[in-house]
């Protein structure tokens, strides 16, 4: 199957199943698809958590309610690469946190074996750059935003003695052309939605001989409304936002239980809060309550309430029944719970989705492309890696 049919044919089941998962969970009281409510209902609060954490469970347990979910799982299914890993001195891996470490180690074993010259994109402190320089890359340029780690990554590189260097840029408004030409590799690791995009777009512009990277988080540094790259995306009738983007990233190594806890609390909490500010105003849809530092949720319901009401500019009434409304979000999060463990069905496939139109326009640009998975899950869920060369 070439790139094209499996986007087609992964367009085609999502857009035939798309209220299932193009919908906002806050919105609903009820589960909103009758023939799901008994199952969804049937399931504990631990029952709903184990099948969010193991998407393969999530497609075998849908597979008699909702259409073709054998064929879903299957278009999203990508190679790995094939690789050994290379064994780094202590030193250099030194700053890197664990789970980090072994990530970048996969990245760079399923890279292109070459020497050639690399440009780095959203480097940080350089570490992906670093790992590249010390397996035999002629020279690495890295482009970072923050100074700060442009000089603390200069530092590590003339303590270790690799060929490397820094350049501090602000890839979405600065002349960024200066930094690509045909004779190198740009790689980049995690890099967000409009700055892989701007990567992705530079390096080909230019002819860069070998493309390399892991999207992440493609909703930042874009508009609201996604902007297809390839023109066979620009086919689809999906009409994805933000809100759809960011389901991609809503498959997620699990988080210890302290913060599970918290997000429970805070979900309530907003839930509670939600149905009283509509019983104020007498509006029907949820309204968001800005991010806010998760202290405030060790502290009580009333008071969250009383700080969402100043942002909301409402006034709450001495006698209201903070118990009520708080039984209300409790009641409502195990709805929203069971709405989003559905919509949870297509995350993988809407990244699956995006990916293909990455690789797809780097093949309308003369890339030969191919998109597989360069590591665990469990190392990260954001494994997928586009591999673009010049034909």
């Amino acid at each position: 199957m070439t790139l094209a049919e499996q986007f087609f044919a992964l367009d085609s089941l999502l857009m035939r199943n798309r209220h299932y998962w193009q919908c906002t969970a806050f919105d609903f009281d009820a589960i909103p698809w009758g023939d799901l409510q008994d199952t969804l209902n049937n399931l504990t609060d631990d029952q709903v958590i184990a099948l969010d954490n193991d998407q393969d469970k999530l497609y075998q347990f849908f597979s008699n309610h909702i259409n073709q979910l054998d064929e879903l799982a299957n278009l999203c299914e990508l190679p790995s690469t094939a690789h050994a890993k290379v064994d780094y001195p202590f030193w250099l891996s030194n700053g890197i946190k664990g789970r980090k470490f072994e990530q970048l180690k996969d990245f760079v074993s399923a890279l292109p074996n070459t020497k050639q010259p690399v440009l780095e994109w959203c480097a940080g402190k350089g570490h992906l750059g670093r790992m590249l320089a010390f397996n035999g890359a002629s020279n690495v340029h890295s482009i970072e935003l923050q100074q700060s780690l442009c000089e603390q990554g200069q530092k590590s590189v003339q303590q270790q003695g690799l060929v490397m260097h820094f350049s501090q840029a602000n890839v979405l408004k600065d002349d960024i052309t200066q930094f690509f030409n045909t004779d190198m590799h740009a790689v980049a690791l995690h890099a967000c939605g409009g700055l892989h995009q701007t990567f992705m777009r530079q390096a080909s512009l230019a002819k860069v001989q070998q493309i390399s990277f892991s999207p992440c988080c493609y909703h930042l540094f874009t508009a609201n409304e996604y902007l297809a790259m390839s023109e066979v995306a620009k086919q689809s009738g999906l009409n994805l936002t933000h809100r759809d983007l960011k389901l991609a990233l809503q498959e997620t190594v699990t988080a210890p239980s302290r913060l599970e806890k918290v997000r429970k609390t805070e979900l309530e909490w907003r839930l509670g809060f939600d149905a009283l500010r509509k019983s104020i105003t007498g509006e029907q849809h949820y309204a968001s309550v800005p991010s806010v530092n998760k202290a405030i949720f060790s502290d009580s319901f009333k008071s969250f309430c009383g700080w969402a009401a100043e942002k909301k500019t409402l006034n709450i009434l001495q006698d209201t029944d903070y118990n009520k409304y708080l039984s209300i979000g409790q009641a409502r999060k195990k709805i929203t719970d069971r709405v989003e463990l559905v919509r949870h069905v297509f995350r993988r496939a809407i990244e699956v989705w995006l990916v293909l139109d990455r690789a797809l326009y780097l093949q309308q640009q003369g890339y030969q492309v191919s998109v597989k998975t360069f590591c665990e899950k469990q190392l990260t869920p954001r494994n997928i890696l586009i591999l673009a060369n010049i034909h």
